[in-house]
């Protein structure tokens, strides 16, 4: 049935009917056309930071690994504590006081050098 209603609206020269519709269409389409040109363009230029999105994607992945830096030295130094603690618990008799002591220092150990480290990037960071 779709053929049928297509056979009767064409044309046997095979040239193209100036029909209002058709001119209506055409004006559509190429004014649809030139809007899709502009945005395309403006869209373009807007993600065209491949440059940009290298650069976030390295600092992201950098302060990544500053966070992981500072996490490791905090839980090295509370584990380091608390191993020399009951180290010396086993080796003195002195059941928990040496593991509370040590693990305390070495937790206070840890968050100096998280700090010191946090200070390092704040000074390079003022430098940029």
């Amino acid at each position: 049935m779709a053929d049928d209603t297509h056979e009767g609206s064409k044309q046997t020269d095979g040239s193209r009917g100036n029909t209002p519709d058709e001119a209506a269409l055409s004006a559509r389409l190429g004014s649809l056309d030139r809007r899709l040109s502009k945005i395309g363009g403006s869209r373009n230029i807007g993600t065209d930071g491949s440059g940009d999105q290298q650069d976030a994607a390295q600092a992201k992945a950098s302060a990544m690994a500053v966070g992981l830096r500072m996490s490791s030295e905090l839980v090295a130094g509370v584990l380091g504590g608390a191993a020399l603690g009951w180290g010396l618990d086993r080796l003195l008799s002195m059941s928990p006081w040496g593991l509370i002591v040590f693990a305390l220092l070495g937790f206070t150990a840890g968050v100096i050098n998280v700090m010191r480290a946090a200070g390092v990037m704040a000074k390079q960071s003022e430098r940029l």
